[in-house]
């Protein structure tokens, strides 16, 4: 149960920071700049994001093993890809198939590496560091 609450938590913390991201994103970036640009210029934040709330669910759950914290970061990336997949289709009326095919294809190419990083990141800490050093 442990493992779901964190994976759960993990998948929040970062949803809503890309939720409240694709608020600045879509109607202030992508008309400036582009979607690839856009998407591209959000990533490292992203990413910070992701180091955060992946260092946060080791810190606080120290006693799950390295496997474990791997189970609750795929969890979150389960949870994570069925949210925008729901999304597209309730907003965009989308099919998955037809949200996948949308994407640009560099900057599609690079979420979906940060989608790895996503998943692995609660397992890559070793409890008691911290993502200054």
């Amino acid at each position: 149960m442990r493992i779901a609450r964190a994976g759960l938590i993990y998948f929040l913390v970062v949803f809503a920071a890309g939720f409240a991201l694709a608020l600045v994103r879509l109607p202030f970036l992508v008309p400036r700049f582009g979607v690839r640009t856009a998407e591209l210029m959000e990533m490292p934040v992203m990413l910070a994001v992701i180091a955060w709330a992946s260092w946060r669910l080791a810190r606080r759950h120290r006693d799950l093993a390295r496997g474990l914290r791997l189970l609750a970061g795929l969890l979150a990336l389960l949870l994570l890809g069925s949210a925008e997949l729901l999304l597209a289709w309730c907003l965009g009326q989308q099919s998955p198939g037809e949200y996948v095919a949308s994407r640009d294809p560099v900057s599609g190419s690079v979420y979906l590496a940060s989608l790895l990083v996503f998943a692995v990141a609660p397992a890559l800490w070793r409890p008691g560091t911290s993502p200054e050093r």
